[in-house]
């Protein structure tokens, strides 16, 4: 694993010094803290352009495996949202953040077994902090014909899986249970999204927050980034419609969609079908050529 940042510009290096000091101030249960994904390998994204007359904007962000003591640590909620309310408070521009959290045990099972995302953070991740307490596992590779058949496996679920939600939003939408409709439509969301990364990384975080998910997509597939275009206003109400849905449709009275904003987001979420399917067969196949 490197252990140097010196490929990334000043203020990037002074952003993730304040991320790490206010993870141990916050949780000092953690043993190691680790920068994975573009910025560790130096391809990270910052990046605006126009396609019909629609402006698209990305930036990659921090991606940050931090690893526990123990389960509980890793689990509980509380600390880790206090850590990205200072970090952002800290910075008037800064880069966006996206922590996850696994204990030692979990994290060295992984990577006895050839996990590929984790082997791939012990490759290409940088070391930001280790406490000295604890040794991280060997990477080990995997049999590239037991790759395919997880990545085969996790789509078929997955797909399905959302496939089935886009029925139930159909169904409920055709009885003017618009709350329901919403809710349905969020599951085919996430799950949509939850094949994809699947297929591509072999990990999904513990997230049911759709914006999150496709911001993980994004890492993989540019092309995603025009699913829920967020440029007006308009388009982030929208977005934000279906990203409450998954609370909100189910236990909140006050909760309201129309018929033409599900409409709306439908074909958004058929987009992301047709966009998936695509992206899984396409690596699926490339799986199959390296057995």
């Amino acid at each position: 694993m490197k252990k140097s940042l010196a490929h990334l510009p000043l203020n990037k290096k002074q952003e993730l010094k304040r991320l790490k000091s206010i993870i141990l101030a916050t949780a000092p249960e953690t043993e190691f803290i680790i920068l994975f994904g573009s910025h560790a390998r130096g391809d990270w994204v910052d990046d605006e352009y126009v396609e019909d007359y629609i402006t698209y904007s990305y930036k990659s962000d921090f991606d940050i495996l931090a690893i526990t003591s123990d389960k509980k640590s890793a689990d509980k909620e509380s600390p880790w949202m206090k850590i990205e309310n200072e970090y952002y408070g800290a910075f008037h521009d800064r880069t966006s953040v996206d922590i996850i959290r696994h204990h030692i045990q979990e994290v060295n099972g992984k990577l006895k077994e050839g996990h590929y995302f984790f082997s791939d953070i012990k490759k290409e991740g940088v070391l930001l902090y280790n406490s000295g307490k604890y040794k991280l596992e060997r990477r080990r590779t995997i049999d590239p014909a037991r790759r395919l058949e997880i990545a085969v496996d996790d789509f078929e679920q997955w797909f399905e899986s959302a496939n089935d939600f886009l029925w139930g939003y159909q169904q409920y939408l055709k009885s003017r249970k618009y709350k329901i409709a919403a809710f349905e439509l969020h599951q085919a969301t996430e799950r949509f999204y939850g094949a994809a990364i699947l297929v591509v990384s072999g990990y999904k975080p513990k997230t049911h927050n759709i914006e999150k998910l496709g911001k993980i997509a994004l890492r993989y597939y540019s092309e995603f980034l025009k699913i829920f275009p967020k440029k007006t206003d308009e388009e982030k109400r929208l977005f934000k419609q279906l990203k409450k849905a998954y609370i909100d449709a189910r236990y909140k009275k006050d909760y309201f969609v129309t018929k033409e904003e599900l409409a709306y987001l439908a074909k958004r979420v058929e987009k992301l079908r047709n966009l998936v399917e695509k992206t899984c067969k396409a690596k699926i196949e490339s799986l199959k050529n390296a057995v």
